[in-house]
């Protein structure tokens, strides 16, 4: 790998910069932001930097959506490339997934002896395959004189009209629908299918459901990564990972499927279990937190509980996925995890006096000023649903 490419059409800022350096410090890799000056789709993105995505000579390269965790088997469709098709054959990575959810996903059917891909549908509105688009593709520069051709029709379609909308731009090209349709039993596109973990990231109930699935692969190939009981240390149950600079009470029981982030502070017999707590952070003495991403340097006030719903998807169905909620459902609020947003300078705080308690409703909403939560003393259940999405 040479380098990393990161494309959106959000504007560059101070702390995306902080984040660019220290991974390029970590991984010793030059990684570089450029920005699209719209939304181009899947494709049009890749399309409109082409020159610099060639620049360095690359005879093949790696697109992965953000929004999905995987095991990412990069090595693996190398590989598979190299068995199937020919030098300018491209690869999708594959997985599988029941008859009902494989509606919200390409689908992909694939000569069972060949994997070359013979039809591909985004989203039916019917059954078509069980196997469905991961959004993470190996491609030879060979793919842009396929996307050139879908921005040629799309430039043509635009004169023939007498008036288009502002939205519509002849670069806007979608991977999925525009060109994965047409090179569909070509002889140039195939899929290898992956039996390793993956889910998409389209909520904040899935961030909950994706550190599960690292931390269990953290568990297999790296454990030493994740914390182990010790004398004099916090107790821990299952998978949990704890930043070197955290500071964690010995009385403190943190897990399953917990991840502690940088310079987060942990008081004595605080209960923290299928969470993500991150830096900066201060959880006060007794305090439980469940099923909630916990932002960058809240904190949270003694005798708190936090508590959240989660939306992992059916476990006794090894092919179902995490399913995309909305907010809200039938006028009523979606149960899902809680999120503390990131905290803000007081006097933006909430403070509730001991032994006072909210009222038994079903997924309360509480909302703080700026989203500063300072929660002391409190013994109540906070239940805040909501979301986030990231882009590639």
């Amino acid at each position: 790998m040479k380098e990393i490419l990161l494309m959106g059409f959000y504007q560059p800022h101070e702390a995306l910069s902080r984040f660019l350096v220290s991974a390029q410090q970590e991984f010793k890799i030059p990684i570089r932001y450029l920005q699209e000056y719209a939304a181009l789709g899947t494709g049009g993105g890749i399309y409109h930097f082409r020159d610099q995505i060639l620049s360095g000579g690359a005879e093949a390269f790696f697109v992965l959506n953000a929004d999905v965790c995987s095991e990412f088997p990069l090595q693996e469709m190398l590989e598979f490339r190299q068995q199937h098709g020919d030098a300018h054959s491209f690869v999708i990575l594959g997985t599988t997934a029941n008859r009902t959810q494989a509606l919200n996903y390409g689908c992909i059917v694939a000569n069972a002896d060949t994997q070359e891909v013979q039809h591909y549908v985004e989203k039916p509105s019917t059954f078509v395959s069980e196997i469905i688009n991961c959004g993470i593709y190996l491609f030879t520069p060979a793919i842009f004189q396929h996307i050139g051709e879908v921005f040629q029709r799309n430039q043509q379609e635009l004169v023939l009209e007498e008036s288009s909308n502002g939205w519509q731009r002849a670069e806007v090209i979608r991977l999925e629908q525009d060109v994965f349709t047409a090179l569909a039993g070509s002889s140039k596109l195939y899929v290898y299918k992956t039996d390793g973990f993956w889910s998409q990231i389209k909520s904040a109930g899935s961030a909950i459901y994706a550190s599960r699935l690292y931390l269990n692969q953290y568990s297999k190939s790296h454990p030493e990564r994740l914390a182990q009981n010790k004398p004099g240390g916090p107790i821990i149950r299952g998978n949990v990972y704890i930043h070197p600079t955290a500071s964690i009470d010995s009385t403190a029981v943190l897990g399953p499927n917990v991840s502690i982030g940088e310079g987060v502070t942990v008081g004595a017999g605080v209960r923290v279990r299928e969470s993500i707590v991150l830096h900066g952070a201060s959880l006060h003495d007794h305090t439980c937190v469940l099923n909630t991403i916990v932002g960058w340097d809240s904190t949270i006030g003694r005798w708190a509980r936090v508590e959240g719903t989660p939306s992992d998807p059916n476990p006794n169905d090894p092919y179902a996925k995490i399913d995309s909620e909305t907010l809200f459902r039938d006028g009523r609020l979606t149960p899902s995890i809680t999120i503390l947003g990131m905290s803000q300078p007081p006097p933006a705080t909430a403070t509730l006096p001991v032994g006072q308690t909210l009222s038994p409703l079903a997924n309360p909403l509480v909302l703080f000023p700026q989203a500063a939560v300072s929660l002391s003393p409190l013994r109540s259940l906070f239940s805040t649903p909501s979301s986030f999405l990231t882009r590639s």
